[in-house]
């Protein structure tokens, strides 16, 4: 999970102030554009039938929906750090928890969608009836309810680690009770989400590269799917960048002063946790050729003519 803290050691505050102005204009003004970017992507999902009835798209928008969640959350984040802004330990924990969701349905979701492809391609005359609407439903919720089970895991550990004691103090991961247990199951999460998530796309790859030799397949859509997984493979290691963002902030305060530290966390907030939050509804969505034209049109208020 991602969160800018500040305290003060050596550093004078003025110090730490340095630049913050500019730095935070140029953190969120391209976050707000992107955000308005995956909102019209949402708007474009939902103006037609084929995208709110096909099982590829419907997956696209929890996908797309996930991600923007993700970025309002560390958008907040980033500005309740600059602000200086302090919570209770009990409003931190909950607003922890809920990061936690919303961070894991993107890799789950690219799972999902690889497995569509997987399908749309090695099963094609049974395609329609395995992701039909309901059934990529109960898909959607499934992985909702797989990205929950670390947030209820973390619930448990801070129930059992004794009463939130109500002081105010910096929001993130480093504050809550039970630190050492907490970081302990977090990292095993990451570990076995992601293993199991990059083998299914690689599974999935491997097989869609396969059926696409085979002299039956429809090798113009069998090419397109294995480039497609290969970017959902990008993605998730964007993915990953951002869920090992404490752990490389961690390890550059233990060999950087406090201001070379902010410097370079504020890079990183950019490299990894915004910019792949950013890329990836584009690595996918403007790809479509069906999804594409009627996207500019709403990005461009209708200037740009859709098909």
């Amino acid at each position: 999970m991602a969160n800018i803290t500040v305290s003060a050691s050596n550093v004078t505050v003025s110090q730490i102030n340095k630049g913050v102005p500019a730095k935070a204009a140029l953190s969120m003004t391209p976050c707000f554009f992107f955000l308005y970017i995956n909102v019209v992507m949402l708007i474009t999902l939902r103006s037609k039938a084929i995208f709110r009835d096909t099982s590829r798209y419907i997956l696209f928008t929890n996908m797309l929906f996930a991600d923007s969640l993700n970025l309002v959350y560390c958008m907040l984040m980033y500005i309740f750090a600059i602000i200086r802004l302090y919570m209770r330990s009990i409003v931190c924990a909950l607003v922890m928890l809920a990061g936690a969701v919303i961070a894991l349905i993107s890799p789950l979701s690219l799972a999902m969608m690889a497995l569509e492809r997987y399908i749309a391609i090695c099963f094609p005359l049974r395609h329609a009836e395995i992701t039909m609407c309901r059934r990529t439903g109960v898909a959607i919720a499934i992985v909702w309810a797989l990205g929950s089970v670390q947030a209820f895991t973390n619930l448990i550990l801070l129930l059992i680690s004794g009463p939130l004691v109500s002081t105010l103090d910096f929001c993130s991961g480093l504050s809550m009770p039970g630190m050492e247990a907490y970081t302990d199951v977090n990292n095993a999460f990451t570990i076995i989400y992601f293993l199991s998530v990059g083998l299914t796309i690689v599974y999935t790859y491997i097989g869609i590269v396969v059926a696409a030799r085979s002299a039956s397949s429809d090798k113009c859509s069998a090419a397109k799917a294995h480039r497609t997984v290969l970017l959902h493979l990008i993605q998730l290691g964007l993915c990953l960048s951002s869920i090992l963002f404490d752990s490389i902030i961690a390890l550059v305060r233990a060999h950087l002063d406090l201001f070379a530290a902010l410097n370079v966390q504020y890079v990183m907030f950019l490299g990894l946790i915004i910019f792949p939050r950013c890329l990836s509804p584009l690595i996918y969505g403007l790809r479509d050729q069906t999804f594409r034209p009627l996207f500019l049109y709403y990005f461009s208020f209708g200037f740009c003519a859709s098909n």
